[in-house]
């Protein structure tokens, strides 16, 4: 059945009703220079068998899939269990959509919950929504919210913040008329954690907010607990963002250590890396009525019926949808349900102890590689911070572009290319190791390293 299965009588009834002759006078505001005047290139249409033999050839000509790789840089492959997949795949998750009528939609309410539950352990803060599309827009509606809760417009970030989440604040706070003067990016301390120093000295009268990667996009661990000192004694609020929530199974929750808004990727934590997405943002605050009435997007809760029994509802929704748009809190006009939903099903089946063992690997295995790469004559670990699973690499010769290709001949993807993100980088590699990761693999990659 096709998607929109409108009979030729529906459509000229319809477009009767809107006093249109034709559907493609519904695109006349559209400019003529934007919309494509041409039927789509397509071929012929093929029967089955030769479609999926075709696409079998353009699959075996994907060689990455089958290399051994070390990227990171905000998307990691941590195991995800096929009967998660299967659970994934059921009907009454892949088809659900937005819960707006409780006493049919408690499963999909109950699973939000589930998520909103997990994320807040996971960050030591007790609200957690459910859900925004990735890491890079929960952090700009991190900073958002912190602009309206504070009431102030400057913003400090450390210059560890991944550089697509730094492009996306921009790209909001330009929409608010404010641009790129209220923001202020410090530059990393030698080790490559965030300059705490630096960072105080920015604050202004007029900062909302300071935010700091949590790890960082290099991988280092900064002293959270100072920059939260720092940024409160100015009446500044402390955003953290998290590209891996694996380290936080480690690592002293940003809760713990003041955080008041923490924001993350939730991709490692249940959704296999595939052609750049998709994601799922992960937002956490702190209690209080303030941020509840601030926080983006929605919040299901838990209640009881008028017989005792326990049910969940939608209890809050401040997104355009649901009330005034001039009111809403943020234009995200989905909580990415079936990615939320992945990722609970994937961590309930982990649980606390195999998240912790994850994680445990994830730290050995990257402090294994970090010494046997740091061995090898002409290679060098520029930063001394802490890590977590993921760190930089001056590679030999100092053109990490050329090292990258002549490792892609013996199929091995060696990390990210840092050059793409500065020129100044290009002789850095940022190497992402989890627990999927055998010490074969490890040595492996360093005997590659040191062959070139």
């Amino acid at each position: 059945m096709r998607y929109l299965p409108h009979t030729t009588e529906e459509i000229a009834s319809m477009l009767e009703a809107v006093g249109l002759p034709s559907l493609d006078a519904l695109y006349e505001s559209i400019p003529a220079r934007a919309r494509y005047d041409r039927p789509l290139d397509l071929p012929a249409p093929v029967d089955e068998p030769s479609l999926m033999r075709h696409l079998e050839e353009l699959g075996r000509k994907n060689r990455a899939a089958g290399m051994l790789s070390f990227l990171g840089a905000g998307a990691y492959e941590h195991h995800f269990p096929p009967a998660a997949d299967q659970l994934l795949l059921r009907s009454e998750f892949y088809t659900a959509y937005t819960p707006y009528q409780p006493e049919v939609a408690q499963g999909t309410l109950q699973v939000i919950f589930e998520f909103q539950t997990i994320i807040s352990e996971i960050f030591g803060l007790p609200l957690a929504n459910a859900s925004m599309y990735d890491g890079a827009s929960a952090a700009a509606e991190a900073v958002l919210m912190a602009r309206r809760l504070v009431g102030r417009e400057h913003t400090v970030i450390s210059g560890g913040i991944h550089p697509e989440y730094l492009e996306t604040i921009e790209t909001h706070v330009r929409s608010l008329g404010a641009g790129k003067a209220s923001l202020t990016v410090v530059p990393l301390a030698a080790d490559g954690a965030a300059d705490v120093d630096a960072l105080a000295a920015a604050i202004t009268p007029e900062t909302a907010c300071v935010l700091v990667g949590y790890p960082n996009f290099y991988g280092s661990i900064c002293d959270l607990r100072k920059v939260a000192e720092a940024a409160h004694a100015k009446g500044a609020l402390v955003i953290t963002a998290t590209q891996d929530p694996y380290a936080l199974a480690l690592l002293e929750s940003p809760g713990a250590l003041g955080a008041d808004i923490a924001v993350g990727e939730g991709q490692p934590l249940g959704l296999p890396p595939q052609f750049g997405g998709p994601g799922v943002g992960l937002f956490a605050c702190r209690e209080d009525r303030k941020y509840l009435q601030q926080i983006p997007g929605r919040i299901v809760g838990e209640t009881v019926d008028k017989e005792g029994n326990r049910g969940y509802v939608l209890t809050l929704a401040t997104r355009e949808q649901h009330i005034r748009r001039e009111r809403a809190t943020s234009n995200i006009c989905t909580n990415s349900g079936l990615c939320a939903t992945a990722v609970t099903i994937k961590m309930c089946m982990l649980g606390k102890k195999g998240f912790v063992e994850a994680a445990r690997q994830c730290l050995a295995k990257a402090e294994y590689l970090k010494k046997a790469i740091a061995g090898l004559e002409g290679y060098a670990l520029p930063y001394h911070a802490p890590t977590f699973n993921e760190f930089v690499v001056r590679v030999r010769g100092g053109d990490t572009k050329k090292v990258c290709d002549k490792l892609a001949t013996q199929e091995i993807i060696p990390g990210y290319d840092l050059g793409r993100v500065s020129a100044a980088r290009k002789g850095e590699l940022l190497i992402a190791v989890t627990e999927r990761h055998t010490r074969a693999d490890l040595d492996r990659l360093v005997t590659a390293l040191a062959s070139i």
